[in-house]
């Protein structure tokens, strides 16, 4: 597979308040596994160079779906998202190579346990949707917190899965009326917590966070995997 691919923008729409997706046509020959990711490299165009032009992010499509799909948490202060957010429709962009292992388990038999905040959902529902399509034997639980329902993106899609897949169990959360993810939510939803394994994405924060969560509640470090995100 080459090492560069010349896409274009096919849409871009707001997807939550305050993250933008990016809409791209797949091209011929492509394949990715779900929860990998790509480098957007964006146009001269944008008045950016090879010192700025380039960001990477997670698949939020998964293989089987017919474009990809990207998105990102918007911040005033970087100047490649406020000049990907101008890019017209239709203008053609590159697509590096394909990067990362942030992908789920072959073996079935374990359980796949997902601690996610915010834009650290966009590898896991790539995960969910291509699980869901392939009709896989995995147990997966998501506990998925955000603010507030306005700023948690995918999660119709998230429930619509949940209801389509009998082996996912959805578990929306929201710090405004919720609090954040804690010992007790992930006792409450994992009755054994030394058997999953554990996949922590987003922000590095948030991702440290989570993982001293599941140690200190027993988890095997052994068996937590990350994706930390930069930019945020």
């Amino acid at each position: 597979m080459p090492d560069s691919y010349n896409v274009k923008l096919l849409h871009k729409k707001e997807v939550a308040q305050g993250t933008l997706e990016f809409t791209l046509e797949k091209p011929k020959g492509f394949q990715y596994r779900a929860g990998q990711y790509g480098d957007l490299v964006l146009p001269a165009s944008t008045g950016l160079d090879d010192s700025n032009n380039k960001h990477g992010f997670s698949f939020v499509s998964a293989p089987f779906e017919d474009t990809l799909r990207m998105a990102t948490r918007m911040r005033a202060q970087s100047k490649y998202k406020q000049a990907a957010a101008k890019v017209p429709e239709a203008t053609m962009v590159k697509l590096l190579a394909l990067w990362g292992d942030f992908t789920l388990q072959k073996n079935d038999k374990i359980p796949a346990v997902f601690l996610i905040g915010g834009i650290g959902i966009t590898p896991v529902r790539s995960i969910i949707a291509q699980a869901t399509h392939d009709k896989t034997n995995h147990k997966i639980t998501l506990l998925y917190s955000n603010r507030n329902p306005a700023q948690a993106a995918y999660l119709d899609e998230l429930k619509h899965l949940a209801e389509v897949n009998k082996n996912f169990t959805f578990v929306p959360s929201f710090s405004d009326t919720d609090g954040f993810i804690d010992a007790k939510m992930v006792r409450a939803h994992v009755p054994d917590i030394g058997a999953p394994k554990y996949y922590l994405s987003g922000p590095e924060g948030m991702v440290k966070a989570m993982r001293k969560l599941l140690v200190d509640v027993g988890a095997d470090e052994d068996n937590i995997k990350t994706e930390e995100f930069e930019g945020y």
